[in-house]
């Protein structure tokens, strides 16, 4: 499969063969300017094209408003709701976005005491009749509760090793702004290394907080942040976006 210069495929390859895969972090649909507006939250996603959408900082329902619900009906995806949080608005946390039928999804509870609760969502999705596992997060503020997070990724991973032979995508927003800091050296020994396009803050982005992992790494191509004019004003990180091939030995040509 080959893909055009832009980053998608191209008129001769086989769309079932490659998932784009996104991670994005809305900021409740509070943009830059201040103003709650969902609809550039939708326009967004789909000025990306992609076909799994990994969501942070996302209201999932009453008696606040439900943003999941509201993103489901505006791109006519599937959601997968990872809650995390609890308040007197309603729940707050992580979601997944995925054109593809969702065969199996699992929470994860990656909370450090004293910190705010933070988690991770483990889906599996049949992407027509072959698999793909997306795992979906958001680690926490401070470089000890990342550590920690870290480790409770691997050793989810881990565990799970050989289980299939579906490509594994870990993406979100890992909140890592010190390039060798131990999280990102540790995921980078076990998924090998990916681009680090700059995603935040929006207007002009410095820091690569929003990542995009695959094993085998061989899988994961043309990773970038989405720079769009809307995606710069609509939250505080751009989406970062990665075509992914569902055939692990299969070579993407760039």
């Amino acid at each position: 499969m080959k893909t055009r210069a832009g980053g998608g495929p191209t008129a001769g390859s086989s769309a079932s063969n490659c998932v784009r895969i996104a991670s994005y972090n809305i900021h409740l649909g509070i943009g830059r300017d201040g103003a709650f507006e969902p609809a550039r939250i939708a326009a967004v996603i789909a000025e990306t094209g992609a076909d799994v959408v990994a969501l942070q900082e996302i209201s999932l329902g009453a008696p606040g408003f439900d943003m999941l619900h509201y993103l489901c009906e505006a791109t006519g995806m599937a959601g997968v709701a990872g809650p995390t949080l609890v308040t007197a608005r309603g729940e707050y946390g992580n979601a997944v976005l995925s054109r593809h039928p969702v065969t199996a999804a699992v929470r994860l509870d990656m909370s450090v005491p004293g910190r705010e609760p933070r988690g991770a969502l483990d889906v599996r999705a049949d992407c027509n009749g072959r698999p793909l596992r997306i795992i979906a997060t958001h680690f926490g503020l401070r470089p000890a509760e990342r550590r920690a997070q870290a480790l409770m990724m691997l050793a989810h991973v881990q565990k799970s090793a050989g289980e299939d032979a579906a490509p594994l995508v870990l993406t979100g927003d890992v909140n890592e702004w010190f390039l060798w800091g131990r999280p990102l050296r540790w995921l980078h020994r076990h998924f090998g290394h990916s681009p680090m396009p700059p995603s935040f803050p929006s207007g002009h982005p410095l820091l690569a907080l929003d990542r995009i992992w695959a094993k085998p790494a061989q899988a994961l191509h043309a990773v970038r942040a989405h720079k769009s004019a809307l995606a710069r004003m609509a939250s505080d990180h751009l989406p970062v976006t990665a075509f992914v091939s569902l055939n692990a030995a299969q070579q993407l040509t760039l």
